[in-house]
Formats: C-alpha cells, structure tokens, sequence
C-alpha cells in the first residue's frame, strides 16, 4: 500500500462535516439520526433530504465560504438545513429566536447572509434577503452527495458574541475545529446505541457539540421539543427519547442537581458548564445517579465550544471544581504579562492553540489581532493561538482550576458578556448621561448584571428595561437597575466598578406598579416566595416580574416551587406571561378548581382544607359550587 487515499477517501481522516457525515450515512444509512416528537429521520433520509436543499440553495446563489443564515425552531427540519448549508460549501450563521429583531437584524447585517432559511418570519426589515422555507424539500432534485471539494479550513459557522464596543462580533469557525471537537474526543464516548438531547439554541455553541457529536458518530439527536425547559421537562424528555448523552448549562445544572436529578436514569454521561460549577451539587449529582460520567467543559466560543474538559467520577474533594485538561487537538498554555510560562501552582492567563481556534473575527481586524496571537510554541509559522482572558493555575498532577478573569468579561446563564456592551446601549439612550454595568453574584442565579444610571428623572428603569430589551437579547438586560446621582470614582478618576460590584440591592426596584400588600395567604406565600429567589426585601402583589430583576432561570425555579407546593403544572413562560404574583395567584386557583371537577367530593373536600389551612383559601375557591 502506498498510502493513496480510495475513491472515497475511506482511508485518511475527514477533511469536513460533510465529509465526515457521509461517510457516517454510507456506514449506517438505517440508523435512526434525529428523532422529536415522534418523527425520526434515519440517517439515509436525512443525508438525501439535506442533499436535495443543498443544491436549491445553490441554485440561489450559494458557493463555498457563503454565509447562510439559519432561524429555526428545534425541530428535524433545522438539522436537514445546518447540514444542506455545509453539503452546498456554505457556512451557517444561527440567529436566535428569543432575540429582539433588532438584534437578528444587526447580526444578519454584520455576516451580510447569501441566503436566510426560516420557520418563523421575522419582518420586513429581511426583504433585502432572500428566504427559504426551512421545510421546502425540492423532490425533484437529485437527493446524491454533492461531493463538493471542501477543506479543513473553510468555515464552518459564524457564532456572534457580545462585544465590548456594543456590537456583537462573529467568530468564524472551521470544519477542523468541529471535528476536533467530535473525531475521538478524550472526554466523551460516543457512538451508535447513544442519544443526545439537543437543548441549547443554535447560536449558542453548545449545539456544536449536541449536533455534530452524535451525527459525525452514528448517534441519534434527540431534539427537545419547541417549548421552554425545565428541570422536570427535560427529565421527562431525556426518559422517554432515552437519552444518554446531556449537556446543561451551569444554571440548570444547578437546578437539576436540587430536583429531579434521579430521574436521568439513561443518562451515561452528563456535561455540564458555561459558567463555574458548584461542588455540592457535582457531589450530589454523583452520589444520585451512581456510574454516570460527569463531566465539567470549559472553553471560550473562539476555540470551539471545549478547551478543557475534567471528568468526574468521584466526589469533588476541593473548593472549586476543576476544569481539567486540553481536550484532544488543543493546546493550554498559562502566561505571564510578557507571554513567558508560568510554574505550576502560579497564575497565569490561559491561551488556547492547536485545531480549536476559530479564523478570527468577521470583519474585525483588530479585534482579530488582539485576541489571536502568534502562537511560538506551535511547530512551523503561522499558527495563532487565541487570548482567553481567563485566569488559571496548573496543579502539579496537570489539572487545571479556573481562578476568574483577567479583564471586565463576565458569564451570563452561559453566555459570555462584555458589560460594556450593555453600557453602550445605555448609553444611546438620550436621556441617560452615565451609566456602569457590572455583574454580581446572586445566590440562586449566579451571575448577574446590574446597571447603575446616571439619567432624567423621567426616565424610569422599567422604560430602560423596555428599551433595551428592544435591541439587546435578554441575557445583555440587566437584572436590576439602580438609579444614582454620580458614579463613584476610584483615585485615578475612573468608575470605581470594585465599589459597584460590593453594592447589594435589596430594595424594592422602582418599577411601574404601585407597591400593593398580599391580600390572602396565597398571595403572601408567593410574594415571599418571590422575594427569596429575587434577593429583595419586599415584593408587592402588582410588581412584573422582569421588573423586579427576574430572569429564565428564576422563573424555571419559581415554576417549580409553585407546582410542588401547590400541585399544579406551571412553565416558566407562564410566569413570565402572567408576570405578577396576582395573577398568578388567580392562575393557581383556577387549575385548582378545575382539578376539584376531576375529583370525589371527598377529595375535593380534603384539598380545599389543605390549602384554607396551609396556604389559605384559594381566590374564589369559596364560591365554589360542586352541585352546579
């Protein structure tokens, strides 16, 4: 053998997804590759139907390096697009549908998309875009590989974050960098018999992983279901679609590991980050679901969803959780100020190399040059590594802990956020005159943002709320806003933001509803509810709950809390639909009472005393009439 590849190429590695995809759908072509809600696609029907839309948007003028964007619902028809964009040579750009409009806007200005495919429709502001239905399958096309010549260092996918001068910036990613991440990882076994549940929204680059790591491995994508999840719903899901593999973001983490935990009984492997995992609720994962691999993974957009990963299959003895070790095809390397290596034990910023790291930012040359360096400790030239900002030590066994970051960067339910970017938005409103944004830590949520405003007193923070939540996505929004004659200054003259951060807001936030009391013992207990998970002294029965600082993970917690005392089925969109505790209450009564109607009057009977003795009377549970 002289090492000539086969036609097929079968005998060297991959050079792209689709390459790699193909070969996958040749090997297993009955294998189920997406299933949701009911619908499962082998792996033979979804290589043909994402065959057949590659060459449509061909015909619509998309050529290798194209940029596509993408705005789908999770669904099986958003798999057979992210893979028709890459089989016709593009790379995908995902928006996000929780986003405002002007933020998709703004993204799909910024990668400047050949083709926007879509479910739902976002507006007028898209007619300089050409559209395709995401559910178009042209049948008439032929439904062979295209077999279009792509490399290991044509993009992949854009993946826009928050950028500090208020504008988000996209990320470019190369195929190299995705099977790095997939191709025989040292941090997931994977492979048929498995599935994974995709959860994360596509522009966030944890779907990387949910996607590519099971369809490059013969795996099955479980996709989750349209709808908002919660600890109990994803229990519920990843049970019936008997998921193995699951990935959590921080936060949910959190909150699985305090509910349902238990109940991940397929689970084999659980991932879990995007912000720093708690050790207590690592060891009681561990001690509910004995045998799982739990496995904490870390690492910034640029370098490809992981940069480290440390897997766990005994309780964590230390203060922290470690981040762990390079995963395969990457390199760490911990620096001083003057990009000399630091000793073990000492702290360092982290500098991720090797096929991870993205191409740089679209557009932005100087933000590229900052924060992708020459990289002197590659073999040859050219090769870059990319500025993390992160801080770490090494311990002598070669574990990594993450200490923190070096400059104003934070990590936002996942999602990593530059406050100057919040502030830049604050600061285009007319009548704010100074603002700073800073993250403090809250006890249920983690991490989250606080504005201080220097402003007319005209402007309130529920209108600064509503206009930022008009071009920012939620997660930029802060959570509270706390009006200031002056910013504090440190001796330099700069915003002491040190001093900011140490402030703790516990009052009440000004918000648009006068303060109204609790006016029966439902409305106390969830005003003390509220205020307990918001970290305020007073809630009043009229106050909105993104108002008061709430945000999805506290809503997901209120949901819970809500459902366990009072045994009625709540989603955390509702909370953010009905949005005060008044409502709420009503919403609790009248499931109450509609469950009475299922009931003996016996039962009914003995759940009305329950809560006229715990909770107190439900609203209008007294007029209650079980003859009619």
């Amino acid at each position: 053998m002289d090492g000539t590849a086969l036609p097929d190429g079968a005998s060297r590695p991959p050079r792209s997804i689709p390459e790699m995809f193909e070969r996958q759908a040749a090997s297993t072509p009955d294998a189920t590759a997406v299933s949701v809600q009911g619908v499962r696609l082998t792996y033979a029907d979804l290589n043909a139907r994402a065959n057949r839309l590659a060459r449509h948007i061909r015909a619509a003028g998309v050529v290798t390096g194209s940029p596509v964007a993408i705005r789908a619902q999770r669904r099986a028809e958003m798999l057979v697009g992210l893979l028709a964009i890459l089989k016709a040579g593009g790379c995908y750009v995902a928006l996000d549908l929780a986003d405002p409009p002007e933020r998709q806007v703004a993204v799909l200005r910024d990668s400047d998309p050949t083709v926007l495919l879509t479910g739902p429709p976002l507006g007028p502001t898209l007619a300089a875009v050409r559209t395709v239905p995401l559910d178009h399958d042209p049948v008439d096309l032929a439904a062979a590989d295209l077999g279009l010549p792509l490399g290991p260092e044509d993009v992949a996918y854009i993946a826009y974050t928050s950028g500090s001068t208020g504008a988000p910036k996209g990320a470019m990613i190369p195929h190299r960098a995705v099977l790095r991440l997939v191709r025989n990882p040292n941090y997931l076994a994977i492979g048929p018999g498995d599935a994974t549940l995709q959860l994360a929204p596509l522009a966030f680059d944890a779907s990387t992983l949910e996607v590519w790591a099971p369809l490059l491995n013969g795996a099955r994508v479980a996709v989750f279901p349209p709808e908002d999840p919660t600890p109990e719903r994803i229990a519920e899901v990843a049970s019936a679609e008997r998921v193995t593999v699951l990935w959590l973001t921080a936060g949910l983490f959190h909150q699985m590991a305090e509910g349902p935990v238990g109940r991940l009984r397929t689970v084999r492997q659980l991932l879990a980050g995007g912000d720093v995992l708690s050790p207590q609720h690592v060891n009681s994962t561990l001690a509910a679901l004995p045998g799982i691999r739990l496995v904490n993974g870390y690492g910034p957009t640029e370098n490809t969803t992981f940069t480290c990963c440390h897997v766990m299959t005994e309780p964590v003895s230390g203060a922290t959780t470690p981040i762990g070790r390079p995963i395969t095809g990457t390199e760490v390397h911990l620096l001083d100020e003057s990009l000399r290596p630091v000793a073990d034990g000492e702290t360092g910023e982290l500098y991720a190399g090797g096929d991870g790291v993205a191409h740089g930012y679209l557009g932005r040359p100087e933000l590229t040059a900052g924060a992708f360096v020459p990289d002197p400790f590659a073999p040859g030239h050219g090769k870059r590594m990319y500025r993390t900002g992160d801080l770490a030590r090494r311990r002598p066994d070669g574990v990594l802990e993450f200490l923190g970051r070096a400059d104003s960067q934070v990590k936002i339910r996942g999602f990593r956020v530059e406050p100057g970017e919040v502030e830049a938005a604050l600061l285009r409103l007319p009548d704010v005159r100074a603002a700073a944004v800073v993250a403090q830590e809250h006890p249920r949520s983690g991490n989250r943002l606080v504005a201080f405003v220097v402003a007319d007193a005209a402007l309130s923070p529920p209108a600064l709320r509503q206009r930022l939540g008009e071009s920012l996505p939620a997660y930029l929004v802060p959570s509270s806003f706390v009006r200031v004659p002056a910013l504090p200054l440190n001796r330099n003259g700069k915003v002491d933001r040190a001093e900011l951060r140490r402030r703790r807001v516990r009052q009440r936030p000004a918000v648009s509803a006068p303060y109204r009391p609790a006016e029966h013992p439902v409305e106390e207990a969830l005003t003390a509810l509220w205020a307990g998970l918001l970290g305020i002294d007073e809630v009043g029965v009229d106050d909105d709950f993104l108002e008061l600082g709430g945000d999805s993970l506290i809503a997901t917690q209120a949901a819970t809390e809500i459902g366990s005392r009072y045994g009625v089925s709540l989603g955390p969109r509702e909370i953010y639909q009905q949005c005060t505790v008044a409502a709420i209450a009503g919403l609790i009564a009248d499931r109450l009472l509609a469950g009475i109607e299922e009931m003996t009057d016996e039962e009914a009977l003995a759940l009305l005393r329950q809560h006229q003795v715990n909770e107190g009377q439900p609203a209008g549970a007294g007029d209650t009439d079980r003859d009619g």
